[in-house]
């Protein structure tokens, strides 16, 4: 038509670059971001520093400089799997979901840019601060009594580990919309299978799968990243690929559901 209405505002096309820069704004801007990952920040590198003035070098003979940080870990997973549910949780518990998506209706492209910037931001702070107690401990500890165990795979798989099972979270938040339930549901997850095996191993007919819970739960899975039970040399592994598993499949039913779904 010749009389046809041309916008004055230049229209581009949207694609994932724009989503990202959305949702980083989005996570650097609100303060459970800020709490959460300052919390975990002070356990990791709080309890893993005074955990390491308490050795000396003949206690890494044959376990890495990072060991350390495994303790503050086993608390901090929580502080990412708390954030991992909040990044999608909170946007339908205040309804501002509904403003996302109709910015950017191609909706797996939302949640595909929440776990993006999500992942690597937990992994940039995961990683970085199980390097950080490392470097620390091996300056505190340097000795001929200390060994020379690598530990350049521990920082790349505990900051791994963790940050799934923060995506992992971010998935389950995603499928149920529900801050409080997603995250009970996710430290069923964690402690569940913790605790339980003692009590499987009380029955002959429970105790091989007792002995799978307790190999594969989430302490002991990075115990054994780190060293601590390291004796067949995987060194987390499997354990490493069964998390991979499960988060890729909780992310295929967070699209699914997405796409189904009303806001």
């Amino acid at each position: 038509m010749a009389n046809a209405y041309t916008s004055p505002i230049p229209v581009k096309k949207t694609h994932l670059g724009n989503a990202l820069a959305s949702e980083w704004t989005k996570i650097k801007s609100v303060r459970s971001t800020m709490w959460t990952l300052g919390i975990f920040l002070a356990l990791v590198i709080g309890i893993g520093l005074l955990a390491a003035a308490q050795t000396g070098p003949e206690d890494y003979a044959d376990v890495p400089f990072t060991i350390p940080a495994f303790f503050g870990l086993m608390l901090g997973q929580i502080c990412l799997i708390t954030l991992g549910v909040l990044v999608t949780s909170s946007e339908y518990g205040t309804g501002m979901i509904r403003t996302t998506f109709t910015a950017s209706p191609q909706r797996y492209r939302v949640l595909t840019a929440k776990v993006v910037v999500f992942f690597i931001t937990a992994f940039v702070v995961s990683a970085g601060s199980i390097l950080l107690v490392g470097l620390a401990t091996s300056s505190m500890n340097s000795g001929p009594e200390a060994g020379d165990v690598a530990w350049a795979g521990t920082v790349l798989k505990g900051g791994l580990y963790v940050s799934l099972l923060g995506v992992l979270a971010l998935a389950v938040g995603s499928m149920l919309r529900h801050s409080a339930g997603a995250i009970t549901a996710m430290l069923g997850l964690v402690l569940v299978p913790a605790i339980l095996p003692g009590f499987l191993m009380i029955w002959k007919s429970t105790e091989s799968l007792a002995e799978k819970m307790s190999d594969y739960n989430a302490i002991n899975s990075l115990a054994k990243i780190f060293g601590l039970d390291g004796v067949d040399g995987s060194h987390g592994t499997p354990q490493l690929v069964v998390l991979v598993v499960v988060t890729v499949l909780a992310l295929g039913g967070a699209f699914a559901l997405l796409e189904k779904r009303d806001v």
